[in-house]
């Protein structure tokens, strides 16, 4: 359904279509990002539509006469490929990667394998299966680990085992959410993300959790999050970590905006953790956080990433 529209545009981007919600386990903060897009849209007298996707979206878009489209989906259905192909068939230009980047950005097996077949630095790892022999991986990569679905967002179903008698229940909690299942050697050091604008690295941003790890409690929910910005490396660690998550991000097919996640361990060597490909835009989100520290604010922010809209854009 429609939630809210206007009818003034004054930047020449035409109508605009902002989908959010969707079916994913990622829909609450979904509808979040989408609402703050569109307020920001409307504030600069876009022509702007929300629309909480349905499996009547194609017919929506279709009818609605829409000239581009602002994705404000996270995880399957609306991250993965999918929908991207959609739009490429109706030509409509959408923000965000296309089909191949979305695709291999949202499977954190594939990617892994890509940036280890380029050299990339990424930490070792195993897929499980009901049949993995857990004691094997356990002697192969040590602990603790990092069990994940394969291809979930906002850390949904991601646990860290430190015992490996935990290892089968944390397969099993993972598989329920995705058949594909892998566990990752766990980087003991600091977490960094770097957001990235059309061709621009933004500033580097450091996590610090209170407890356990960056997860969805302490993505969306928690207060106690420290986000360190200036992140306290100097400015030559600093563009190492841009440098590695531009090629990170482009070696997928990717393009237009997103994230890259990194730990960078004791010895200070990094490590690439995963991508995403349409970042949150919550008031908790590291993108709109890291361009207010350029002198970026949200409403420009939602209108450079429109801009930049194209059909099946990669990096």
């Amino acid at each position: 359904m429609s939630i809210l529209q206007s009818t003034t545009s004054d930047l020449g981007l035409g109508r605009v279509a902002v989908l959010m919600g969707g079916e994913s386990g990622e829909r609450a903060i979904s509808l979040k990002s989408g609402g703050a897009v569109l307020a920001a849209l409307l504030r600069r007298k876009i022509d702007a539509v929300g629309i909480d996707v349905g499996r009547n979206i194609l017919d929506q878009l279709i009818r609605g006469d829409f000239d581009r489209v602002f994705i404000a989906l996270h995880g399957r259905g609306g991250e993965d490929g999918t929908l991207q192909g959609a739009l490429d068939l109706l030509k409509l230009p959408y923000t965000g990667s296309g089909v191949l980047g979305s695709a291999l950005g949202m499977d954190k097996c594939r990617t892994k394998q890509l940036w280890t077949g380029i050299g990339l630095p990424t930490p070792a790892f195993r897929v499980l299966t009901a049949e993995t022999d857990l004691d094997g991986v356990v002697a192969e990569l040590g602990l603790p680990l990092a069990v994940k679905p394969s291809r979930e967002g906002s850390s949904l179903g991601v646990t860290r085992v430190d015992d490996p008698t935990a290892l089968a229940a944390a397969y099993t909690q993972a598989a329920i959410l995705d058949p594909e299942v892998i566990a990752e050697r766990w980087i003991v050091g600091r977490e960094y993300t770097v957001g990235l604008l059309g061709e621009m690295a933004l500033p580097v941003i450091e996590l610090e959790v209170a407890r356990g790890f960056y997860d969805y409690h302490a993505k969306y929910e928690a207060n106690d999050t420290i986000y360190r910005l200036p992140c306290g490396l100097s400015e030559a660690e600093e563009v190492i970590l841009q440098r590695l998550a531009v090629r990170a991000f482009s070696s997928l097919g990717c393009g237009g905006w997103g994230r890259v996640d990194i730990m960078r361990d004791a010895a200070g060597a990094p490590w690439l953790l995963e991508v995403n490909t349409s970042p949150g835009m919550t008031d908790h989100s590291l993108v709109p956080m890291a361009a207010h520290a350029v002198g970026i604010d949200f409403d420009e922010l939602v209108v450079r990433i429109l801009k930049i809209a194209g059909h099946g854009q990669a990096g």
